[in-house]
């Protein structure tokens, strides 16, 4: 049973919970969503930090934009860092996270220890997603198509159910695009998940855009670990990322029977290769 806690920040409710002890992880997204992710192995390794940020938050006013932009969503995560007394921290960051994960990094770089990008594309412009969704259909398999065929078609129906939950519903409709195994139902890992729109498509639809991480990375001297998963044609190609293979403070690990979760599908890899990276360095 998960036990969370809450921090007020500028009128958002932001739920966070711990899990395990150990050197400090702070992971940044939905505090509900990502604890079902990582195993049970993880935890007994390292005190890992789930935080909400605004897109997940529960906001006590009317959103204004100036409610929740990149700055005030650092600023957040900085707050917590305080409050809950760490330093020397571990910051990662999943898929779009990833752009906050170095956002943070890079603003405060005197608690941070080493970052973690996992499952992200270099930019979410929209060059890039189409360049994802190119590669899906040059590269996927006949089977993969067609279940993705089979799941978008229901899409219609989930907005039409639950028009304030169509970041979770694309997500888990999008999932041959994001699971080796494409036919996996990924709907109980949202289960409780509330995103607020108007947030979630401002960070994805214009701040992440804005960002490119292959640039910020080598404006940073913090050791960072990039995970990919081979299937993840959310963020597809992994040759994306092959800019990175000769600098020194990179370490890039691509897992070949993963798609956007690799530490959901190759939980005992994904550990080994995480744990190995954070403890040798």
């Amino acid at each position: 049973m998960m036990i969370y806690q809450k921090l007020m920040c500028d009128g958002f409710e932001l739920k966070y919970c711990i899990k395990g002890q150990g050197q400090p992880i702070l992971v940044v997204g939905s505090s509900i969503y990502y604890p079902r992710l990582f195993s049970e192995n993880f935890y007994q390794h390292f005190q890992v930090i789930f935080l909400d940020h605004r897109g997940f938050g529960k906001p006590t006013h009317a959103l204004k934009q100036a409610d929740y932009t990149l700055d005030k969503i650092v600023k957040d995560m900085e707050y917590a860092r305080q409050t809950l007394q760490l330093d020397d921290l571990i910051v990662l960051g999943h898929s779009g996270h990833a752009f906050l994960a170095m956002a943070y990094a890079k603003a405060y770089p005197q608690h941070v220890q080493k970052i973690v990008l996992l499952n992200t594309a270099t930019t979410n412009s929209q060059e890039r997603q189409q360049q994802s969704l190119s590669y899906f259909e040059a590269h996927a398999s006949a089977q993969r198509k067609h279940q993705f065929t089979h799941d978008i078609a229901l899409l219609e129906e989930d907005l039409k159910r639950e028009p304030e939950r169509r970041f979770v519903h694309m997500c888990i409709r999008m999932g041959a695009h994001s699971f080796y195994d494409y036919m996996f139902n990924a709907t109980s890992t949202w289960d409780n998940v509330h995103p607020n729109m108007e947030i979630i498509d401002y960070l994805w639809g214009v701040a992440f855009a804005e960002q490119n991480l292959l640039q910020e990375i080598q404006q940073v001297s913090k050791p960072i670990f990039i995970g990919l998963g081979r299937y993840d044609y959310l963020v597809a190609p992994v040759s994306l990322w092959d800019a990175v293979d000769y600098t020194p403070h990179v370490k890039k690990v691509i897992f070949e029977k993963s798609g956007h979760n690799p530490m959901f599908e190759e939980p005992v890899f994904f550990d080994e290769q995480l744990i190995k990276w954070i403890n040798e360095e």
